[in-house]
């Protein structure tokens, strides 16, 4: 069984960097219509017209996708990967069988390279790939640097491909050496070192281009002299030396990441360099390498690809530009529409104003002495161009001074930088320089004719942006010099590598005939999916309605039996004519007679109404815009059933709520608000509603609420009843109120306003709930909103047939979804001021409702609350804290308890926990701001006084696997714990030594004044009866912290500090650690707790206590270098690392620092306290001692078990998610998404399988 190896790299220096803009996302597109969801069915879309294949992005992996099409295209790689057969990569069969060795990701990387060479489809996916990786779609969604990427991936294959042919496969491509020489000036004495690289990293800030940084770390040399001299072996003294570094051996492929990011250390904040920063498309890299005899074209390099990065520091995307080295691709443009002729006069002088360079260098030869101060300069530019230098020339060139001085070949600033000379001698020889320069960087092909490529020798560039491929002109890399969309890595590979003849435009060159097959029968399988899904989406469902079995009713057409009966479900192609419709509708249809004609329907709320009539046999169904799922009406154009029907829009039936007054069973009007429902054509005139409802006379109110000037209902005036209900703006599920004009009765409020809104018109269920008998325990009482809930009270009693003495002892409540009575609603109130929705619960309560002066108020006992346990309680709103507190208790039958205080209040928050104490017992609940409806909780327990702090004791000590608290050893410089060993409960599924485990023991609380200090505190809490058990001899044996989630937080230091000073806050809790002898911890020292890993058994020695000075340093050398100390172990042969105990991960803490430049200044070291460590008191710092132990690994056990735990539940969650990847990313990239918050920092891995 494979062991399983962890390559690990923490981009953390940077921390979300490479977060996604989702704006940028290339994603499949979903379809519009009503059928999204058989869109995911659909065959994935061919390749188009570049004839290349894309990658599909899962939310964040562009880095990867450009990284992978970096390699797709480097022929040599490609083929190299292809070579290894099953033999020696194994089967994808065997990869679940326990005793196989299976390569899992070189076979992955094999199979995505043979899809995108011969897999008909517009992208590939990586979903395999990174399944191979041990990535989770958290990962999937997370970006991450493309620099380390290519560094962690190269290690992976390098791991993978251990004991197969291609064991040296990155070795032989990729693999250069540097090396480093100091030359002695005295005895001419070379020392040197030798360096390994697989990628070149150059600066980017303050350098104009490659080649500019190239010599920098290549052709400079450093001279220690003065001050700085250097010790020579062989003459055994100071003495004065040269430093430089060569490049000493070239790989046949030149990987160049580029600084593009930075740090401001004055502003503390992160920024990408987006200056000017040239590369050419070809480089002689001789200049930079250590003399030899080789051909001068072995050191002559091309570019190939360019990976880009688009956006700033907290945000970007990620697309590629390549070469077609193998001419795989279909390179042509559109036709591009003809220029008009530029004066060639003037096209000189555009470019001769494009160039600064030029305009500088005429300005000075029109001086005197050529010399001008800078200011002048600048003034004389723009009267020379008619533009200032900052808007023509400051984006790409940088400021002027800067740019005077990056062409010190040319320009002589003084020492001060106030005045500038061109230099006489070099002025020539500059300008020439400058132009061959210019050249080299950038030889351009002649002019592309449109149309399809049918240049042979040189091959061509796509820009690559995950699923999309697109043809690029070579001038466009130009583009990617600066700016927020800049080149971030550069791929060269040797020019003198050529390739076969038949490898030319043929993908299937190179490919093992197990993937030949394997893609030749994806391909077929794919034609047949496409052919399944193109007849499937150009047919659709018609649902023919058979008029011989529909009537007309109600104003519109009903079927005479059923909707099944009566419908007939046709599948027809769309691409056919009407008139093959028509034919096929007869064929099926034997029993028709007559004319047959088709006409469009559609069902509305008072039925089916026919809208317009198919014409034109000769027209397909997609030119006459039938939609899927269409009603087809089959008639014969004039009647049905003996009626005559009208069709079209202007006759469409209406379906409107006709409220009005219902008459009672002796014909008199009654107050009850009736409701039906009236079908009337859109082209009939209002006043025919009164002719349906058979009022010879009456007002007409239609509802207005849309109108603007106010809500309600608005009288139709006579003038208007002859127009039409669309006229009057009436449509489906409108309401219209009839008033008969000689009813005495009025639907009009007290207020003589008419009723605001027609959905207002409802009703209030009211319960009894006055324990007493009545026929109905529940009525409907119809209301609006302007109803008063002193009218709705009245009339529920009267339909309650209830005693009329409960109208002067009754109340309204609300009742809420969980069947909680509210507070009492007063009488005075509307319904709308209550704030009461319709259709909700009303219960009728005894008792009267509390006065615009009282507070109705809910009181519990003790903070853990039951639904239903509530007491309630009316009191003034001017009662006392105290005295409020005095009658809650006597309610609760608790009157006498309040002697001696013993009681307090609080609030109930909105998590429904105690929140904050009523301190100010005198104030006033108004003054407190208590409402009617609060919730206060009775809580047992004095209140300290102001300035006073309740303070809960816990007791902590460390824990060992085996359940027992750990007593520590005392060690040189450094605390530990005291005490006796006290059980607890054993850890379950521990093995062995882990990472301590913390568990707390509850004490007891106490009361101290924030004035006290932490020395104070500590000796009161060791009053508490069970901390006598423990026998601490004083409280300086005492350590303190604050409890944070149920764990040690702060560590609370300088025992003489007073409380107040820590900020502890109202809820603070304290635990207390026990030590052997006193402690006097610094502002800057660190408490670690260390843990020496047992070699061979994967598990750790007891922790010790381990303090460190940070002010001292800082920096993973400071603390490797106590730690060294501490254990007395040489430094180099230790590693530590910090343990993250909630991801079961260690982090290796490395002095390793990565230099920019050969010269004297170093990155800044990062400091542990900040990202990616964060490194705090009672962390925990595994200690590996290299003299005994090789291993690479930190982790335990427990870390396994732990991190498969969450890798099941993280699977659990991956199925839902997939499904909602392409369709939110879709949403994502076609509109605007608000901003996120940044993702916490992250580390990059990939888990390779064990195979030495």
């Amino acid at each position: 069984m494979s062991l399983f190896l962890r390559v690990v790299f923490s981009f953390t220096m940077f921390g979300d960097l490479f977060e996604e803009e989702y704006s940028t996302v290339s994603n499949n597109q979903y379809g519009k219509g009503k059928k999204l969801k058989t869109k995911a069915l659909e065959p994935p879309a061919p390749r188009e017209f570049t004839n290349l294949s894309g990658i599909r992005n899962q939310g964040g992996t562009c880095y990867l996708n450009s990284l992978l099409q970096t390699l797709h295209f480097t022929p040599e790689f490609r083929e190299a990967l292809f070579s290894l057969g099953p033999e020696e990569l194994g089967l994808f069969e065997d990869k679940d069988k326990p005793d196989a060795k299976v390569r899992i990701i070189p076979l992955q990387l094999q199979r995505l390279f043979a899809q995108l060479l011969l897999l008909d489809q517009e992208a590939a996916s990586t979903a395999d790939l990174t399944d191979s990786f041990g990535w989770t779609s958290n990962e999937e969604m997370r970006q991450h640097d493309v620099q380390e990427l290519n560094r962690i991936l190269f290690s992976a294959l390098e791991t993978s491909l251990v004991g197969t042919s291609g064991h040296d496969l990155i070795y032989r491509l990729y693999h250069g050496t540097i090396v480093n020489q100091i030359v002695c000036k005295e005895c001419k004495n070379v020392s040197e070192r030798q360096e390994d690289f697989l990628d070149l990293t150059v600066a980017v800030k303050n350098v104009s281009g490659l080649e500019d940084a190239l010599w920098n770390m290549y052709v400079e040399e450093e001279v220690f002299d003065c001050d700085n001299l250097y010790h020579c072996g062989t003459c055994d003294r100071l003495v004065k030396a040269a430093k430089s570094a060569k490049l000493r051996k070239l790989p046949p492929f030149l990987t160049v990441s580029l600084l593009r990011f930075n740090f401001d250390f004055v502003k503390c904040e992160r920024y990408k360099e987006t200056s000017c920063y040239t590369f050419p498309l070809r480089i002689n890299l001789k200049p930079f390498c250590e003399q030899s005899e080789l051909d001068d074209l072995e050191y002559i390099y091309d570019l190939f690809s360019v990976i880009i990065h688009k956006g700033g520091c907290y945000g970007g995307h990620y697309h590629v530009y390549i070469k077609d080295v193998d001419h795989l691709g279909n390179w042509q443009f559109q036709e591009e529409k003809s220029k008009p002729d530029v004066n060639l006069k003037d096209l000189q002088s555009e470019e001769e104003i494009d160039h600064p360079l030029m305009i500088l260098k005429a300005i000075l030869l029109e001086e005197e002495n050529n010399l001008i101060p800078v200011d002048q300069l600048g003034q004389k530019l723009l009267k020379k161009i008619g533009i200032s230098w900052n808007k023509k020339y400051r984006k790409q060139h940088g400021p002027l001074r800067k740019f005077l001085q990056l062409h010190s070949q040319i320009f002589l600033l003084s020492s001060d930088e106030s005045t500038v000379r061109l230099l006489k001698n070099s002025s020539l020889q500059a300008e020439s320089d400058f132009q061959r320069n210019d050249q080299q960087i950038f030889k351009m092909l002649p002019p592309e004719s449109p149309g399809l490529n049918n240049s042979i020798s040189c091959p061509h560039w796509f820009d690559i942006n995950d699923s999309k491929v697109q043809p690029i002109r070579e001038k466009d890399i130009e583009q990617q010099f600066q700016g927020k969309e800049s080149a971030y890595m550069l791929f060269y590979r040797k020019s003198q590598l050529q390739r076969p003849p038949e490898a030319r435009a043929n993908p299937r060159y190179g490919v093992p005939c197990h993937l030949l097959n394997e893609m030749d029968a994806a391909n077929i399988e794919l034609q047949t999916k496409r052919a399944e899904c193109d007849s499937a989406n150009n047919t659709f469902e018609l649902h023919l309605h058979l008029g011989p079995q529909y009537h007309f009713f109600n104003g519109a057409l009903h079927p005479v039996v059923s909707q099944t009966e009566s419908v007939w479900d046709l599948t027809f192609d769309k691409r056919k004519t009407l008139g093959d419709l028509r034919q096929s509708i007869f064929q099926l249809l034997e029993f028709w007679e007559g004319d047959m004609v088709l006409s469009v329907a559609k069902l509305v709320p008072a039925g089916l109404h026919i809208y317009q009539s198919l014409g034109g046999d000769e027209l397909t169904l997609c030119e006459t815009e039938i939609a899927d799922g269409e009603d087809i009406f089959v008639w014969n154009g004039v009647e049905v059933g003996g009626v005559h029907i009208q069709t079209g829009i202007d006759c469409e039936p209406l379906l409107l709520n006709v409220l009005h007054l219902d008459t009672s069973s002796d014909g008199e009007k009654c107050c009850q608000v009736i409701e039906s429902p009236h079908v009337f054509p859109a082209n009939a005139e209002v006043g025919t509603v009164l002719t349906a409802l058979a009022i010879p006379a009456g007002v007409i109110f239609i509802n207005s609420a849309g109108c603007p000037g106010g809500e309600g209902w608005t009288a139709i005036p006579k003038e208007d009843m002859r127009k039409t209900f669309r006229e009057q703006g009436l449509r489906n599920g409108s309401s219209i109120l009839i008033q008969d004009s000689h009813d005495d009765n009025s639907l009009l409020t007290k207020e003589e306003k008419w009723v605001t809104s027609m959905n207002e018109i409802d009703w209030l269920h009211v319960k009894n709930l006055c324990q007493l008998e009545s026929e109905e325990k529940q009525v409907k009482i119809s209301a609006t909103v302007n109803t008063m809930v002193f009218d709705i009270r009245i009339k529920a009693i009267k339909e309650l047939k209830l005693m009329k003495e409960l109208a002067d002892n009754s109340c309204l409540r609300p009742i809420d979804r969980n069947g909680k009575l509210l507070c009492p609603v007063p009488d005075s109130y509307t319904l709308k001021e209550a704030e009461l929705k319709m259709g909700s619960s009303l219960g009728l309560c005894l008792g009267k409702a509390p006065s615009s002066s009282q507070l109705f108020l809910f009181f519990a006992m003790g903070s853990d609350v039951q639904p239903g346990t509530e007491m309630e309680i009316v009191v003034e709103e001017t009662i006392s804290v105290r005295d409020c507190l005095k009658l809650m208790l006597k309610k609760s039958g608790l009157q006498d308890s309040f002697i001696g205080d013993a009681w307090h209040l609080r609030k109930m928050d909105w998590c429904y926990e105690a929140g904050e104490p009523l301190c100010e017992e005198d104030a006033t609940l108004k003054e407190l701001l208590i409402c009617s409806g609060d919730t206060l909780l009775l809580i047992e327990g004095q209140l300290p006084p102001l300035g006073f702090l309740k303070v809960p004791i816990w007791w902590y000590q460390l824990q060992g696997p085996s359940g027992h608290w750990e007593s520590h050893q005392d060690q040189t410089n450094c605390t530990s714990s005291w005490g006796r060993v006290w059980r607890a409960t054993s850890s379950q599924g521990a093995s062995g030594n882990e990472p301590a485990q913390v568990s707390l023991l509850y004490l007891g609380d106490i009361e101290i004044s924030e004035d006290a200090t932490l020395a104070e505190l500590k000796s009161q809490a060791m009053t508490l009866p069970p901390f006598l058990e423990f026998g601490v001899p004083s409280p300086a044996h005492l350590r303190a912290w604050t409890v944070e989630r149920k764990r040690p937080g702060r560590l609370l230091r300088t025992d003489r500090q007073p409380l107040r000073e820590y900020k502890l806050g109202r809820r603070i809790e304290i635990c207390l650690e026990p030590l052997q002898k006193g402690e006097n911890l610094g502002p800057q020292d660190v408490l670690l707790r260390t843990q020496v890993r047992i070699p061979g058994e994967r598990t750790y020695a007891p922790a010790l206590d381990l303090v460190w000075n940070a002010a001292q340093g800082g920096t993973a050398g400071s603390l490797r270098q106590r730690v060294a100390d501490f254990y007395r172990l040489p430094v180099e042969k230790i590693e530590i690392a910090k343990y993250f105990p909630e991801k079961f991960e260690w982090l290796p803490i490395s002095s390793w620092n990565q230099q920019i430049t050969k010269r004297k200044k170093k990155k800044k070291q990062d400091y542990l306290q900040g990202a990616p460590y964060y490194l705090k008191d009672g962390d925990t710092i595994g200690v590996k001692n290299l003299l005994i132990d090789d291993d690479d690994d930190f982790s335990t056990i427990r870390d396994d078990t732990g991190k498969e735990k969450q890798k099941q539940r993280a699977l659990g969650r991956r199925k839902s998610q997939e499904a909602l990847h392409e369709q939110s990313s879709y949403i994502l990239s076609s509109a605007e998404t608000p901003a996120r918050p940044r993702a916490p920092e992250t580390s990059l891995s990939i888990h390779v399988g064990s195979f030495r």
